[in-house]
């Protein structure tokens, strides 16, 4: 059996990779994404003081560490039993929306959209941001460059640092905002907004337009029917920040819809051998293995599936896009894995007007943004929507307020089952006869860039016996030595 390995994977937040397995026909037999990395926040997070987890936890990622931040705050509410006021729960979804829209634009135009925009089968070299550049002009990166340099002024502006903010609290936040910053904040929101509509516009034009790549979007190699996870509001609209979780099947109804602090009655998590990365499933379907379906506990948590667990959104252009994008691709649920590139624009267009709607929110600049707690720390769960997926975070203390037990799901590990599933079909379907060229091993990486995967998130379990392999070579590459523990 002939082995192909794709090691690094590339343009994602972590590392990875993915072995392909030939038969004798030259055909997938079989294929594995394998992450060897992993973080042990869980286990060393233990015995800190928990008013501290907001900021330890964040450390988790550069990437998203606002996500961290916010539900770890969220969840040292509940540690204390507290509730913020109204403006705090304001101020803290304002930010959350401005780190939104700069973290999808961040994906779309470094990771995933130069496989659209300069082509899959364009040379490794050409197929980055420097590419995308090349193809649409500098006009488009000054654009880019822009919605990123605000994002993280008002991120810094807000939560204390550009990267890592320091502004949560249980009851609260840190500082509110004058009317300065509010009109700041506001202002670059409008244009965030023309951002955003620019950005649909320009994958209108470079993919939907383009009968190839519209094909390659809906081909069964990249389709999937699993669950689909996302919060909502009260009117089952998505909501980042706060709200039940919905959960709907393959068929697009409602399977079931909880509160946060519930999650460990709807959700369990699994090992495999071959990966740090834990495999979450509903744990009232139950385990069945990779496969699809209505009797497989396998579910997505990405902005593709926060469109098809919600009912709409609630902002009128994002709302919009949200119908033309259904009426486009046949109806709900939209089950191609490709088409999350679409979702997640929508989703930017839908940040982006949140955020000036609540930064034009008479309530924003109120001074009254912390309770401040009064009772004994005991435990919390505190959840919101990553850019890649249902974010937990479950903290246990003593009486003291050390942590005696933490649990994350990050959203990249809700993910783990179906980019694996992912991956393996695409292979299956590029791969035949033994013919491998460069071009296809990147489409088979397109199989899990889409959902944005962020690997060192997500992989931070402890199992104390992490294999390891050290090889000494000389100038000439020869290995001199090998130095391992824990491998075969």
């Amino acid at each position: 059996m002939k082995r192909i390995s794709i090691d690094p994977i590339t343009r994602l937040e972590g590392h990875g990779k993915i072995d392909i397995f030939l038969d004798d026909q030259g055909d997938v037999a079989n294929c594995y994404l394998q992450i060897p990395e992993l973080r042990g926040f869980e286990k060393f997070c233990v015995g800190r003081p928990v008013e501290e987890m907001p900021n330890l936890t964040e450390r988790i990622c550069g990437v998203c560490p606002e996500a961290h931040h916010m539900a770890g705050t969220k969840a040292l509410d509940a540690v204390f039993h507290v509730d913020p006021p109204p403006a705090a729960k304001k101020l803290r979804e304002l930010f959350y929306s401005i780190f939104f829209a700069t973290d999808h634009t961040t994906h779309f135009y470094a990771l995933g959209g130069p496989d659209f925009v300069v082509g899959p089968d364009a040379p490794p070299a050409e197929r980055n941001l420097i590419g995308v550049i090349h193809k649409v002009g500098m006009d488009v990166a000054g654009k880019v460059l822009k919605m990123r340099r605000d994002g993280h002024k008002l991120i810094k502006m807000m939560g204390g640092r550009a990267v890592h903010p320091n502004w949560g609290l249980p009851g609260g936040v840190s500082c509110g905002l004058d009317e300065a910053k509010r009109a700041e904040i506001e202002k670059l929101g409008r244009d965030a907004i023309e951002f955003a509509k620019f950005s649909l516009k320009l994958f209108a034009d470079v993919v939907l337009a383009n009968s190839q790549y519209v094909d390659l979007i809906k081909s069964d190699m990249y389709t999937h029917r699993p669950y689909n996870m996302g919060t909502v509001d009260a009117n089952n609209h998505v909501n980042f920040y706060d709200g039940k979780i919905r959960v709907v099947g393959p068929d697009g109804k409602e399977k079931f819809k909880y509160d946060a602090k519930d999650y460990q009655q709807y959700v369990a998590e699994r090992v495999e051998p071959w990966s740090y990365l834990k495999f979450p499933y509903l744990k009232k379907i139950g385990w069945k293995g990779f496969v699809d379906g209505p009797d497989s506990g396998v579910y997505r948590a990405t902005p593709l599936s926060r469109l098809n667990a919600a009912d709409g959104l609630a902002t009128p252009l994002a709302q919009q896009e949200y119908v033309r994008f259904y009426d486009t691709l046949g109806g709900k649920p939209v089950q191609p894995t490709l088409a999350t590139h679409w979702a997640r624009l929508i989703e930017l267009l839908y940040a982006t007007e949140n955020w000036v709607r609540l930064a034009t929110d008479p309530e924003i600049t109120s001074p009254e943004y912390r309770v401040l707690p009064t009772e004994t720390p005991t435990e919390g769960v505190g959840c919101v929507e990553a850019p890649r997926g249902t974010l937990t975070h479950h903290y246990t203390t003593d009486e003291r307020g050390l942590v005696t037990k933490v649990n994350l799901i990050v959203g990249t590990t809700n993910n783990n089952a179906p980019i694996c599933m992912s991956v393996k079909k695409a292979a299956q379907g590029l791969i035949k006869k033994g013919e491998v060229r460069e071009g296809l091993l990147n489409m088979v990486e397109m199989a899990f860039r889409a959902y944005d995967p962020c690997f060192g998130c997500a992989t931070h379990s402890l199992p104390g016996q992490m294999p390891l392999e050290i090889r000494l070579r000389d100038p000439q590459g020869t290995v001199l030595q090998r130095l391992k523990q824990f491998v075969d």
